[in-house]
């Protein structure tokens, strides 16, 4: 079934559209929608994927989805513009998330039904199959090739340089090159194809442009990875889980680059793929104990199981870095889905009273940012550092700022008392707070042979960690660690506030990979007349200008991606906020937040609250 041009008004767009694939798992096609991606990129358009996959085995359903933004928009939009549909599993949700006027691309090997289709888009067929069959005989080669196939067609009704993606086929088979000629054969057949039996180019094409700069592509997993190189970090220890391996597996790739002497090879890093997640944080806190610089990587099912550890790093303060790539929960949850949603087990975690240090990255060069800084912070406060990645910055690839470093830059490893300072007699109480800023000293151990700290443990203890379970004594260090958990407000990445076009009594506050979604959502506000000041809070716990914000604002959305506003109730909690000035902006579905949610529960929120105002 072919609809032309003329039939449907197809959508009139150049750079600024969505393209989704819905393929198999298991096909080979992983590789072919990447570099389609990649082929937009490479002639200067900025493009944002997303891998959407599933957590079971070979044959389910996984989509990838390319938005195209000349203007930058880095965000999940919404809608699709163009589906490329592989999967007949799939079709009938595929067909409804397109938007009306926008284009079907399908493999018309075996004739469809009308009903099948919709009235309102604009259908391309090609027998892909058909043409597979012809020119190849190895049903693997079949597979593989049809996916080359239908990108040399995409090329041809978007317009994409053919030039840019035979160059990206050469890379990708570099050091293989009896397959190059292959590709390139299979990618021509498609584009050939196209252009003499559908009509090309369609309504979206893809213009040569100079809108990516110097910016890099890599995922925030990657980022975070090698910020904790650069962080200074030489011990890690984790246990398989997704979504955060990868985060692992990179530390393991750059520590091999970075982390070996040259003089003699030996490595100066230790990695360990413990036998479960508690074993993994304990190794982390030994580590840090010892001095080095450590960490895990692991995501919410991770963070339950490493509790009673938690607890003991935050009450014997001991530095440890904790990576939480998070994903859809409870209990098992959508491993392969994304979420904000561990925040509140975060701060809180462990049993007692206990309070973390949180981070908030953006996009993967906060990642790499705040990769490096969380080892500062937690040797600083000795204590562990939350860096609250999730899945969709740690496993997508995308568009950031290059990563810079100051070779001039040294370790801060906090107030540590040397061999000659003890040796000299100075008074070393391992929980005494000598400034006021709720930090005691601390040793390595085996600094000074008879002085110092030697062991730890996590009961309570006076000022100079003499066991002890006298009130006043583990009163008084309670409240050193609340003066310690203030003083970290000076120390984290402020909040940083962007400003309405014009004055408004609306804020929104919001972190993390909603990021994107939000600031284009402020845009798409102010448009329909409703401006908005924003604030992205970067770290808890929270500077004095989150608060400044709120109160400087009639009516607050707080915008999250998970079920109950979980960083609502840390504002209201944390700071003492009446619950009916934060409203609640969640959206939960495992897939990303994007800007045509947020803008519309906006307004629709906003509306409503007039309605009812007295």
């Amino acid at each position: 079934m072919s609809q032309s041009l003329t039939e449907v008004r197809g959508l009139q767009r150049i750079n600024d559209f969505v393209v989704k694939f819905a393929n198999v798992n298991g096909s080979g096609s992983a590789s072919a929608n990447t570099m389609f991606g990649k082929s937009i990129l490479r002639m200067g358009v900025p493009v944002a994927p997303r891998n959407i996959f599933p957590s079971n085995i070979q044959g389910l359903p996984t989509w990838y989805e390319v938005r195209v933004s000349e203007a930058g928009h880095l965000g999940a939009r919404g809608g699709v513009d163009l589906m490329v549909a592989m999967n007949p599993q799939t079709w009938d949700q595929d067909i409804r998330s397109i938007e009306p006027g926008g284009y079907l691309f399908y493999d018309s090997t075996k004739p469809m039904p009308a009903s099948k289709f919709r009235d309102d888009i604009v259908v391309l067929g090609m027998p892909l199959t058909e043409l597979c069959n012809a020119a190849y005989s190895d049903p693997r080669q079949r597979q593989l090739f049809k996916n080359i196939i239908y990108i040399g067609a995409l090329s041809a009704l978007l317009e994409i340089e053919p030039a840019v993606i035979e160059t990206l086929l050469g890379e990708q088979y570099r050091g293989k090159d009896k397959l190059i000629a292959p590709n390139l054969e299979a990618f021509h057949m498609g584009r050939d194809y196209a252009l003499k039996h559908l009509d090309c180019p369609i309504g979206l094409k893809v213009r040569r442009a100079d809108q990516v700069g110097d910016r890099i592509s890599i995922d925030g997993n990657a980022a975070a990875a090698l910020g904790a190189v650069y962080g200074g970090a030489s011990v890690a220890a984790w246990y398989p889980i997704t979504p955060s391996s990868s985060l692992a597996e990179a530390f393991a790739r750059y520590c091999q680059r970075y982390r070996v002497d040259k003089a003699t090879g030996r490595n100066k890093f230790a990695i360990v793929q413990a036998e479960d997640e508690l074993a993994s944080i304990g190794m982390v806190i030994g580590a840090g104990w010892n001095g080095a610089r450590a960490f895990t990587a692991t995501s919410g099912p991770g963070i339950s199981l490493m509790q009673e550890f938690f607890g003991l790093a935050y009450f014997a303060e001991i530095p440890a870095v904790i990576f939480d790539v998070q994903r859809a929960g409870p209990s098992t949850g959508m491993p392969t889905r994304t979420q904000q949603c561990d925040v509140l087990a975060c701060a809180y975690a462990s049993h007692g009273d206990t309070k973390h240090v949180l981070l908030f990255p953006e996009d993967p060069h906060e990642c790499f940012t705040m990769g490096a800084q969380a080892f500062d912070l937690a040797d600083r406060l000795q204590t562990p550092v939350f860096v609250l990645l999730d899945l969709d910055i740690g496993m997508n690839e995308r568009l950031c700022a290059p990563f810079t470093w100051d070779d001039s830059k040294r370790m801060d490893r906090g107030k540590v008392m040397t061999a000659a300072e003890l040796e000299a007699g100075k008074d070393f109480g391992r929980y005494l707070d000598v400034d006021g800023d709720g930090i005691p000293y601390r040793t390595y151990p085996g600094t000074h042979p008879t002085r110092g700290a030697f062991f730890t443990r996590g009961t309570s203890k006076d000022r100079y960690a003499r066991y002890t379970e006298e009130g006043p004594a583990y009163q008084d260090n309670m409240e050193r660690l609340l003066r310690k958990h203030d003083t970290a407000k000076s120390l984290l990445p402020r909040p940083l506030a962007h400003p309405a076009s014009a004055p408004t009594r609306l804020g929104a506050i919001y972190y993390g990979s909603t990021s994107p979604a939000m600031d284009e959502a402020a845009g798409l506000l102010a448009e329909e007349g409703l401006p908005i000041d924003c604030l992205r809070v970067r770290g808890f716990p929270f500077h004095h200008d989150v608060a400044e914000f709120i109160a400087a604002h009639d009516q607050v959305f707080v915008v999250e991606q998970n079920r109950d506003g979980q960083l609502r109730s840390l504002l209201i909690n944390e700071l003492e906020v009446a619950p009916s000035r934060l409203a609640r902006i969640v959206h939960y579905d495992g897939s990303p937040i994007t800007a045509r949610f947020i803008a519309g529960a906006i307004a629709k929120a906003h509306t409503q609250s007039r309605k009812v105002a007295p």
